[in-house]
């Protein structure tokens, strides 16, 4: 069995060098054309060997074709250079749950996929796990906290699956930074430092989860030149061992998936596992009373009971990742005493959901790759009782894979009377689209200035990756 390697700008370098080391014959094609000097001596030194899709011709093995579930290339358009092949395709995300399948059996693993509040979770989950020593691939970065402590393995890291391989890789330097690093090795219980791992995928999961938590289906997407949508990638999910899930996401996407172990949550609906009673909301901390019932563990328990927390959650969509990281807490039979503690500090994060003051000047930030309509309609609804505040509404192109919807805004924005400034690309572009003209401000550091200037607070839904933001 040969395999074949696709996409060497997502991770496919990790995989291909990853199986190599295995002892695998492998190839790999650099379908982007950005493969580096640098990746293609790596690749050399392991003997992995890049080709075109034409040279399939010349192979006389069965082959693994391992690509991204994104890939813009059906199955087809590579069958049809050499036909006569057994071709066997599988994911990036699955490539890596083979590579990493009897790692880290003894503590507990947590990944998380979905439209919307991934990063929250997973920092919310990070407070809750705090005294296991998280290690963490999110958005923000690969990470590891040790005795409360935060060393950054890597700043500028995508949340693709074999970045979790990468982050693996990065712990496993930082405590043996003399040994050469192989697969086998990562085991070592007297050099490791992390005693848990949250992992976070933008388009699906890898299976290694104890658990894997589906934030919600907020917009179901096209990727894959259209062939595939965001709940179809993120249905992979469902490979781990217990599933944590958004109830009306289940419903409309997933209803017809067996597995043994889903449990669901929902702030409406009373027939999922753990569903919301009540909600006392304030800008500082938000009293949230849940119910759950038949929640299936990890160890093959069911348990039921109530559970009260205080959290940083202004906004519903925020109760909501509330709710989605308790029942996953509950599933790992995590004591309530942890799950209240750590949730009560959690203040949120640069880059999400996140409240500051500057001078008299209240600031909550909502900075996301993946604002759209239905997010700002939230943001704003945390202040729909307080006059004093500015909104600032703006963005960048080009950040995920889904766009922002300009049409949707705009309409959004005619019905609301407030005090709104438009900034960057993105509200320039909503700008065009409204009768209504709210005040355009080019930079979006000008929106911050005039409300300090003017003695307002500050509403920022800003549409971004929050290391852009923090590099300009």
């Amino acid at each position: 069995m040969h395999y074949l390697v696709i996409d060497l700008t997502h991770g496919g370098v990790k995989i291909a060098i990853s199986l190599a080391k295995k002892g695998k014959v492998v190839h790999a094609f650099d379908i982007y054309k950005t493969l580096k000097p640098l990746d293609s001596q790596m690749l050399d030194v392991y003997g992995v060997d890049v080709i075109e899709l034409k040279d399939l011709e010349n192979l006389r093995r069965d082959i693994t074709v391992i690509s991204p579930i994104h890939l813009p290339l059906a199955n087809e358009e590579i069958r049809q250079y050499n036909p006569d092949l057994n071709y066997k395709f599988i994911t990036h995300h699955e490539a890596i749950g083979e590579i990493l399948h009897d790692w880290g059996s003894d503590i507990p693993k947590i990944e998380i996929t979905g439209v919307k509040g991934k990063t929250s979770s997973a920092f919310m989950l990070k407070e809750i796990l705090i005294d296991e020593n998280p290690l963490i691939l999110s958005s923000l970065g690969a990470l590891l906290y040790e005795d409360g402590r935060k060393i950054i393995l890597k700043r500028d890291i995508s949340i693709t699956p074999a970045n979790i391989k990468e982050t693996i890789d990065l712990a496993y330097k930082i405590a043996n930074p003399i040994c050469k690093i192989a697969d086998g090795q990562m085991e070592s219980e007297n050099l490791r430092k992390y005693k848990s791992a949250i992992f976070e995928s933008s388009l699906g999961a890898c299976g290694i989860g104890d658990v894997g938590l589906l934030t919600n289906i907020a917009e179901n997407y096209p990727i894959a030149k259209n062939r595939l949508d965001a709940a179809g990638a993120k249905s992979q999910i469902f490979k781990c061992d217990t599933v944590v899930c958004h109830k009306e996401s289940f419903d409309e996407y997933y209803s017809d998936i067996k597995h043994e172990k889903v449990n669901t949550f929902s702030i409406e609906d009373k027939a999922a596992n753990l569903h919301l009673e009540s909600a006392d909301y304030t800008l500082d901390e938000t009293t949230i009373n849940m119910e759950y019932c038949n929640v299936k563990t990890v160890n093959g328990k069911v348990t039921d009971g109530k559970i009260s927390v205080k959290a940083f959650a202004p906004g519903r969509h925020h109760v909501l990742n509330v709710l989605g990281v308790v029942l996953t807490c509950i599933s790992l039979e995590i004591p309530d005493e942890k799950i209240v503690k750590g949730i009560r500090n959690y203040k949120g994060i640069p880059g999400r959901t996140n409240k500051r003051v500057i001078e008299n000047s209240t600031i909550i930030e909502e900075i996301n790759p993946g604002i759209n309509t239905q997010a700002i309609k939230e943001s704003v609804n945390m202040i729909r009782d307080l006059d004093e505040y500015y909104i600032a509404i703006g963005g960048d192109y080009g950040i995920t894979c889904e766009e922002i919807d300009e049409d949707k805004v705009s309409e959004y924005l005619e019905t609301i009377d407030r005090d709104i400034m438009l900034t960057g690309d993105v509200g320039l572009g909503i700008l065009e689209k409204m009768t209504k003209k709210p005040e355009y401000i080019k930079d979006y550091g000008d929106c911050y200035k005039l409300a300090v200037k003017n003695n307002r607070n500050l509403l920022f839904i800003y549409r971004s990756n929050y290391s852009n933001l923090s590099q300009r």
